[in-house]
């Protein structure tokens, strides 16, 4: 299949956000060490990365509404690599905590636009496809680029990691220059009216899914390393493998629920992924003692991690037919939101001194959940709309 080249600068940028977001992590005693603080307060810094995100995401939407869509999208990109530029060279923690809040910011509000706009340019029938091709840059992120820039960081400077963000920032901005489409901006809204799909059930109903049912998924990836390492044997020095089939799978399910939300429609797909994430995360509680079966599930539950992002947004921005950007930004702090209660909830049976695949058993609480809600949303919201909201293809060369 031909790829669309104007999807490549949107991926792009999702390249450089997903390496800034979780090559961080691995490289957490290494900055603590420059900085010299401690790991727990090294730690802050994620935090204040995904509180820029949750914060970021409405406002920059919210003011940017009205212009065109690729301005804005350079406007975040700019912003983005300004910022992790700047992190490069942060010359203490006080002023690094500023930075990686700052970082974060445009990071919902560009997978806002971006999704919308990714829609738009794909046309009735390829809207999920279409996104999630956007998203693979984040998939490939993981597979990637965390693992060789935290290599780099550690054997060179941590301070590299961000310098590579920061020019893979620099190529986003060129090629949304070149080869992403100019688009009309809504002219015809304001901020306090791009909110008011807020009172609306239907979004509601999305965003309980994301938080509530796609955050079980983050039960089992905050604590994945303990989980290989205690429960299925698998030696620290291996785990870098172990992450890297887990962004494999990443990189397979983000194109796969693509693909099968644009065949069965965003709702059936939704339900069935949320299910699917359940008996894998039972797998998960049952079966981590034996070595092969947990490789074997960290490839599932990595494949089923992003392949709901595609079809969800898509409910999102049907739930908001008037204020898609903002509702897809809102979907970004939806998924911080469950990154946070999934790690939240996780962790209780661990205080409680219950074994590493306990957080998963929160996990398949919290899908089933997922999966009642979602099944009840299908049958409220699944019958196919007479109104297109998003599948105005744009006129422009392919």
């Amino acid at each position: 299949m031909k790829i669309d080249k104007r999807i490549i600068p949107l991926a792009i940028g999702g390249l450089g956000i997903g390496t800034t977001e979780f090559t961080v992590m691995g490289l957490l005693p290494d900055i603590a060490k420059t900085l010299e603080i401690t790991i727990p307060q090294t730690g802050h810094l994620i935090s204040a990365y995904a509180m820029g995100v949750v914060i970021g995401a409405p406002i920059l939407i919210g003011y940017s509404v009205k212009f065109p869509p690729k301005k804005v999208l350079m406007a975040f990109m700019i912003l983005f690599t300004l910022f992790n530029g700047l992190s490069a060279i942060a010359p203490n923690y006080t002023s690094m905590l500023i930075i990686r809040f700052m970082s974060g910011l445009p990071h919902g509000a560009f997978f806002g636009v971006g999704t919308v706009v990714a829609a738009k340019m794909a046309g009735k029938g390829k809207e999920a496809f279409y996104i999630s091709m956007m998203f693979t840059g984040l998939t490939v992120a993981n597979l990637v680029m965390v693992p060789l820039v935290t290599y780099i960081g550690h054997t060179f400077h941590w301070r590299l990691y961000f310098a590579i963000v920061a020019v893979i920032g620099l190529f986003a901005i060129l090629f949304l220059k070149l080869w992403l489409p100019a688009m009309e901006s809504n002219q015809n809204t304001h901020f306090l009216e791009e909110l008011k799909f807020l009172k609306n059930k239907q979004a509601w109903l999305v965003l309980t899914i994301t938080a509530i049912g796609f955050g079980g998924l983050f039960t089992w990836l905050s604590y994945i390393t303990p989980l290989m390492t205690v429960i299925s044997g698998i030696q620290s020095s291996q785990m870098a493998y172990v992450m890297v089939l887990a962004g494999a799978g990443m990189v397979v399910g983000n194109l796969v629920g693509g693909v099968v939300s644009d065949k069965l429609g965003p709702e059936k797909t939704c339900a069935l992924l949320i299910f699917l994430m359940m008996i894998s995360l039972t797998g998960v509680f049952f079966l981590s003692e034996h070595q092969n079966t947990a490789l074997i599930l960290t490839f599932m539950c990595g494949a089923l991690s992003m392949s709901i992002a595609s079809p969800i947004n898509i409910m999102m921005m049907k739930a908001a037919p008037n204020s898609e950007m903002m509702a897809a930004a809102f979907m970004q702090a939806g998924f911080n939101i469950a990154n946070a209660m999934g790690a939240f909830f996780g962790g209780i049976p661990l205080e409680y001194g219950l074994p590493f695949n306990y957080p998963a058993l929160v996990g398949v609480g919290m899908t089933f959940i997922g999966v009642v809600v979602s099944v009840r949303y299908m049958y409220l919201y699944g019958k196919p709309s007479t109104e297109e909201t998003v599948t105005e293809c744009v006129s422009c060369d392919k």
